[in-house]
């Protein structure tokens, strides 16, 4: 499981074996959540993460959206 980025707690990153549309997945804590970066960052499905650390993984992703493309490309290339 490559990790692409670690900041505030949350942990972004890919499993070996993942799939298009490109996404990330994010943990934090025990919750975990998976956003859909491939055109507009979007939730595709969150368990146990609390509204405000979805909210924050959301800015992140958004923020990080490049580097996650860019870092899944050269990946699973």
């Amino acid at each position: 499981m490559p990790t692409v980025l670690e900041q505030n707690g949350f942990r972004f990153f890919f499993y070996s074996n993942d799939h298009r549309p490109i996404h990330v997945h994010v943990r934090k804590g025990g919750g975990e959540a998976v956003f859909v970066v491939e055109g507009e960052v979007e939730l595709r499905e969150s368990a146990g993460m609390k509204l405000k650390d979805l909210s924050q993984a959301e800015d992140l992703a958004k923020e990080h959206r490049e580097a996650i493309i860019a870092y899944w490309n050269e990946h699973f290339a």
